[in-house]
């Protein structure tokens, strides 16, 4: 695939906000990088942008990893925990996402995050736990979102970092700071499977992946400042959803029109 100068700056660009969303939300890097990735960069190609999105959101959330773990905002228990059985499911999830059409793809990813969306609005006003940690009454009910959680992560070729913060909720009852924090852990595992994974089909295009790595960089530094702001108010979960919501309807505006123009006789 060929890209043109603009292209690779919009590719650095898109990789700035989805380095600040990473910093400042966990999750929702993927859930952007991989419209931005599709609808302002130009890969025609719906699983090369998911393999070359995957390979950049893991390295960016890397990044906000070393950015959180300096802040104290990682239970490092609980995010290896989730990811080691997450990565499990991300092999399975990305072995079948490959097999299915790239615009149905999209589809399916869209709905599944206004259902996320709406289970986060839901729990919004709950502060957590402060101390909340991974121990053998909840390590079953962890290792198990890790898993549901990797899953939908490879078959949609995202980090998770949207479904892992809830989950991470869920499980512990961890405050929301601290489950972006961790859930880095994950996203990272999470996105470098999908990517080794659609790496080995040829589906990466490491140019892009490199620039938008870059731009991502400086966007987690932003992101992670503005995290701790939010999260000393109360608005990080609405922040959160609302970022959701708004993908989500773009996603399935586009690829509807997709699919139904695809049908038209």
């Amino acid at each position: 695939m060929s890209l043109d100068t603009a292209q690779y700056f919009l590719g650095a660009f898109s990789g700035g906000i989805v380095g600040f969303t990473l910093g400042l939300v966990g999750g929702g890097g993927s859930i952007l990088a991989v419209p931005l990735m599709v609808y302002l960069v130009g890969v025609a190609s719906p699983h090369v942008a998911i393999g070359t999105s995957a390979l950049a959101v893991a390295a960016n959330a890397a990044s906000g990893l070393a950015q959180h773990a300096r802040a104290g905002t990682v239970k490092w228990r609980c995010g290896f925990l989730y990811a080691s059985s997450g990565v499990m499911g991300a092999v399975a999830g990305s072995t079948l996402g490959k097999a299915i059409d790239g615009q149905k793809l999209l589809f399916l990813f869209a709905l599944l995050m206004l259902v996320v969306g709406a289970l986060m609005l839901r729990g919004r006003n709950k502060a957590g736990i402060e101390g909340a940690a991974c121990n053998r009454h909840n390590a079953p009910q962890v290792l198990g979102y890790g898993l549901g959680t990797g899953g939908f992560s490879g078959f949609f070729g995202i980090g998770g970092g949207f479904l892992i913060v809830p989950g991470l909720i869920a499980s512990t009852r961890m405050p929301i700071l601290n489950a972006v924090g961790t859930s880095l852990v994950a996203v990272t595992a999470f996105g470098l499977t999908t990517a080794l994974s659609y790496a080995a089909s040829g589906l990466v295009d490491w140019t892009l992946a490199s620039i938008f790595i870059a731009g991502g960089i400086f966007g987690g530094m932003a992101g992670t400042r503005a995290a701790r702001s939010l999260s000393s108010r109360g608005g990080l979960t609405t922040v959160f959803a609302g970022l959701i919501f708004a993908v989500a309807l773009y996603m399935l505006y586009r690829s509807a029109s997709v699919l139904m123009a695809g049908t038209a006789p």
